[in-house]
């Protein structure tokens, strides 16, 4: 019988949704004191949920704000806050001429020292804008210890190696790096769940998701055994700190490539922020854009046309890519600025 097949109240299936937690709190490097919940929605219904449960009336919650999602992510707390008597505050964003380039230094934040929480977003996936690997805790600098912080990993959880110690919620949805789409990873420590609001519809409660064990109604079975089982590979590998490695060089080579033409590609992203997982870059004659993705899609390099609100191109380098693949592209994008040039 395939996974699909059995109850996901029976004894084969529980114990590959226990392996899968299990895996996950190991390679996350959580400490008993975290819940890992598995839930649906995506990450966007994580926009909604945490302010729902985690902004209480009366009190006011920071976001910090470096591209697509973390504006996404305030637009949902906004509308939460509206219904529930909270706010929301701009801790800090870095948006420049409709775009962003960098994460802000500690100096530029505003931050609330008795907010409810603080979010962040640990990469942002259009913009291709992320915080260091020295900088995994985000905003660690400027954060008061008694604020929640709370980040949105869903483009390169188990990507790096991070510190989990600095934050009390993490959240991801699993289909970059852990799974295919309908799987959400909740990790939060126990005691921001018993703080949450308990005048929710039972589904939305973290609590209610934490005492079941994330079995309170029929999770998505089949898209965990696959988490599972790349998690068990992953580990296998040698954990984090490998694919760390592999991806650093695979982005390196990638950017080196980008640096090194000659201005025929650029990246906009400063250095210091530049993603591992989601290089982006422009051409320096817009007009070849057609013919680059054209022409790559020929040697069977897809996907690599910018998001269309930023235009030029983006390389997603999640932990299935090999290095193999990088070495293609960029031997194909010194050849094009060759021809094009």
């Amino acid at each position: 019988m395939s996974i699909m097949e059995h109850s996901h109240r029976g004894r084969a299936y529980e114990r590959v949704h226990e392996e899968a937690k299990s895996l996950l709190a190991k390679l996350l490097g959580l400490s008993p004191d975290w819940e890992v919940l598995l839930v649906q929605g995506g990450a966007s219904m994580a926009f909604a949920t945490i302010p729902m449960n985690l902004l209480p009336a009366g009190r006011s919650a920071d976001y910090v704000v470096t591209g697509t999602w973390g504006e996404k992510a305030v637009a949902e707390a906004k509308a939460v806050a509206a219904l529930g008597g909270g706010s929301v505050r701009i801790a800090g964003t870095t948006l420049t001429n409709k775009t962003y380039v960098r994460v802000p230094a500690p100096a530029e934040l505003s931050l609330d020292p008795n907010a409810a929480y603080l979010h962040c977003t640990s990469n942002e996936t259009i913009h291709g804008v992320q915080y260091a690997v020295s900088d995994a805790t985000p905003l660690a600098a400027g954060a008061n210890a008694s604020v929640p912080v709370i980040v949105d990993m869903s483009s390169d959880i188990l990507a790096r190696s991070v510190d989990t110690s600095s934050f009390s919620l993490i959240y991801a949805g699993a289909q970059k790096n852990l799974g295919p789409s309908g799987v959400t990873v909740v990790a939060i420590r126990k005691e921001l769940v018993a703080r949450g609001r308990t005048d929710l519809p039972t589904i939305f409660q973290f609590r209610t998701h934490a005492a079941n064990a994330s079995l309170y109604n029929t999770p998505p079975t089949f898209g965990i055994y696959l988490m599972r089982n790349v998690l068990s590979w992953l580990d296998a590998e040698g954990g984090v700190a490998v694919i760390e490695q592999r991806n650093c060089a695979k982005a390196s080579l990638l950017y080196r490539a980008i640096d090194e033409s000659g201005g025929f590609y650029t990246c906009p992203v400063e250095p210091s922020c530049r993603s591992i997982m989601n290089v982006v870059w422009r051409l320096a004659k817009p007009e070849l854009d057609d013919a680059f993705v054209s022409e790559a899609e020929a040697r069977g390099l897809v996907g690599l046309r910018g998001h269309r609100s930023v235009g030029g191109m983006r390389a997603s380098l999640y932990n299935a890519v090999e290095p193999a693949w990088v070495e293609q592209l960029t031997s194909f994008m010194k050849d094009f600025s060759a021809r094009r040039g």
